[in-house]
Parts: C-alpha cells; sequence; structure tokens
C-alpha cells in the first residue's frame, strides 16, 4: 500500500510543474488512476510519456506497492484543446 501523497511525492520530484489528478480505484491503496499535465511531455510519443511516469514511480512499483496505475499524460497544450 502507499499513500496518494507518497505517490504525488515521487512524481514531483520528476515533474515539478506538473498538474495531477490521483484516485484510488478500488480503496485498498495499490491500484490508482493518474491524470498527470506537464510540459516534459512536450514531443514524446504516449509509449515514452509512461515510461517516464513509470520510472519516476520505479521504486513503488517494484516493491509492489503500487500493483496497477492507469495513466493518461498530456502537455499544457494539450490539457487546454
Amino acid at each position: 500500500m502507499i499513500s496518494k501523497e507518497a505517490i504525488i511525492h515521487y512524481i514531483k520530484q520528476v515533474f515539478p510543474d506538473s498538474e495531477l489528478s490521483l484516485i484510488d480505484k478500488t480503496g485498498m491503496m495499490d491500484h490508482y488512476q493518474l491524470e498527470i499535465i506537464s510540459s516534459k511531455f512536450q514531443d514524446m510519443n504516449r509509449l515514452d510519456r509512461q515510461r517516464l511516469v513509470y520510472e519516476a514511480l520505479s521504486e513503488p512499483m517494484k516493491d509492489g506497492r503500487i500493483h496497477a496505475l492507469e495513466i493518461q499524460s498530456q502537455t499544457p497544450q494539450e490539457a487546454n484543446k
């Protein structure tokens, strides 16, 4: 299990400019839905964006605190369309 606050902390270390929405999908603190908006995603395809998010969360993903993660990633320009 991992708290929302801990996940946000991990993400903000890599994406300091990000806007986040994080939902605990099951109430068990191990299945999350993440919506992230960051300028770091500029000129990146969807797969590379997901890799970068997974890299930011590598520790809790590897040790099993995060079991499942759905990711929606956008640049600020994409979010404002």
